[in-house]
């Protein structure tokens, strides 16, 4: 995952733009997106940018969660609706994440190299424990389902 304590200088967000990055500024807010991923950085009162959501996939123009199910991963809305992450999704988050990465001059260690990050993981199968119905426990639902 990433250091969001980091701060980065407002050359190296503008210039994201030159690297193929859609930037779209408002009011101090700068969201960077490419592949239909995409990550949010606020400026702070130093003049300094700090990642505020962390590079995710996007639906719909949000941002989403990327959720490890045990079984399967799942894309999870701030509706708390769930979607299947596909091997599109999650090699494009990747691709996204290594290049946004490489323009702002973060490391990749070895650990977060070797696959996708999930953001929640909930998946423990023993009846009676947190998370043995795993879609009750992070609060997702289908859209099919009329909840």
């Amino acid at each position: 995952m990433w250091n969001v304590e980091e701060r980065f200088s407002p050359k190296a967000i503008e210039g994201l733009a030159a690297l193929g990055f859609k930037v779209g500024s408002t009011r101090g807010v700068v969201r960077v997106e490419k592949y239909g991923c995409g990550a949010e950085f606020r400026k702070g009162t130093d003049g300094l940018y700090q990642m505020t959501i962390v590079p995710t996939i996007m639906l719909n123009g949000q941002f989403t969660r990327l959720w490890d199910a045990g079984y399967q991963k799942f894309l999870l809305t701030d509706e708390g609706l769930k979607f299947p992450a596909l091997a599109a999704h999650l090699q494009n988050l990747r691709k996204f994440n290594e290049e946004l990465r490489t323009a702002l001059g973060v490391p990749t260690f070895y650990n977060e190299a070797l696959g996708s990050v999930s953001q929640v993981s909930v998946y423990d199968r023993v009846k009676g424990r947190k998370g043995d119905v795993p879609d009750e426990t992070v609060g997702a639902h289908s859209e099919k389902s009329g909840h």
